[in-house]
């Protein structure tokens, strides 16, 4: 089963093609640039590399958050627009765990990490065996960076996620224990989104693009805010 898949959580942009477990080709930018300038070209230039249409793949997968906002919308709108023009289904997986699929063949505790400001991060943890599928330890949730060093505690932990570094310079004095994903790791890439997806596709799981939907744990920052100067004066 062919799957284009598409990762824009956060600050970098990843797409990839894959058929079954299989990686066909991928592209990968950490460059700053905005996943609106980078995010179709990127995936409009593999296909045509490996010579198909977006007709031609049998479904479409994304990180459907939680992460970036924006980030999140763009790559839901990508696959929706994408998804809807070829007649396709299409399915949106936990950000969070298509971090930990990316560290398959490795065992231990996983802690996936973005930054989620304001002193919290967006987090779920994962138990790995170094073969099978990441075994989920916790729901997605956003909690402060001191709420997960002591959930972690003296446990050994591999931190992953555009949070990892924070984290670790935040924890490592009272989690003595933590470790970071190696760095072609730390952020979040489009293959592990195709791995969170294949087993949604081959059970019947998958939407149309109407149906495809973004996942936020938090309001965004601008609606909290809003709601603050309403609440605000209001009060006067």
């Amino acid at each position: 089963m062919k799957i284009l898949s598409f990762e824009s959580s956060a600050v970098s942009a990843a797409v990839c093609l894959t058929d079954g477990e299989k990686l066909i080709a991928s592209a990968f930018q950490n460059c700053g640039l905005t996943h609106s300038r980078t995010l179709l070209p990127m995936a409009e230039q593999l296909l045509a590399n490996v010579g198909l249409t977006a007709r031609e793949v049998d479904g479409f997968a994304v990180a459907s958050g939680p992460g970036s906002f924006t980030g999140i919308r763009i790559g839901v709108a990508t696959v929706k627009g994408l998804a809807f023009g070829a007649g396709k289904p299409c399915v949106g997986v936990s950000t969070l765990e298509a971090m930990a699929w990316n560290l398959i063949g490795m065992t231990g505790t996983v802690s996936c990490v973005m930054d989620a400001r304001a002193g919290q991060v967006y987090n779920a943890r994962f138990r790995l065996d170094g073969a099978g599928a990441p075994a989920r330890l916790t729901p997605d949730r956003a909690l402060t960076i001191q709420a997960l060093g002591e959930e972690i505690g003296q446990d050994a932990e591999i931190l992953v996620g555009d949070g990892a570094h924070l984290c670790y310079t935040k924890l490592i004095d009272t989690c003595p224990h933590l470790t970071r994903a190696p760095a072609h790791l730390v952020y979040p890439g489009a293959y592990g989104v195709a791995m969170a997806a294949l087993p949604k596709f081959l059970a019947g799981q998958a939407v149309d693009a109407q149906q495809l939907d973004a996942v936020y744990l938090r309001r965004p920052q601008a609606e909290q805010m809003r709601e603050k100067q309403n609440n605000g004066g209001n009060s006067k």
